[in-house]
């Protein structure tokens, strides 16, 4: 048997999504929750970029990066080694990346990051500032 070398793949291997394409997520039985939420993102309003993920008021100031860190797609920005980190009031959640995971809610400290529908009626301008931010 011919040995690999460290780094190297098997001429069968192939790189492919772990999930089918859906094309109607009403219909996809057995499928997590955030496949189709993923759907309706993309239905958003003519001029608004949908939000999935909301970062409000108690990042500002704060700017932790434990969200950063466990952000499985880097949608949260400016990290740190990002120009503009230090100047920025708060981070933000790229709604074109992020994939709804919900691993920035469960480890923030500062409890700043909320799902679209789960965002405080008194932090709702938040989605806007977060769609705002992206729209530029």
């Amino acid at each position: 048997m011919e040995r690999l070398a460290p780094g190297s793949r098997p001429e069968i291997f192939e790189e492919r999504s772990l999930l089918p394409p859906v094309r109607n997520a009403s219909k996809a039985v057995g499928f997590r929750p955030f496949v189709a939420s993923v759907v309706v993102q993309r239905k958003a309003p003519e001029g608004r970029n949908a939000m999935t993920y909301v970062i409000a008021e108690p990042c500002i100031g704060t700017k932790d990066n434990s969200c950063v860190e466990v952000c499985p797609v880097d949608c949260i920005h400016p990290t740190p080694e990002e120009p503009g980190h230090e100047q920025a009031e708060q981070l933000y959640i790229d709604p074109e990346e992020c994939i709804d995971c919900d691993a920035c809610v469960e480890a923030c400290p500062v409890d700043a990051c909320f799902a679209e529908d789960q965002l405080p009626d008194e932090w709702q301008k938040y989605t806007e500032i977060n769609a705002k931010h992206y729209a530029s």
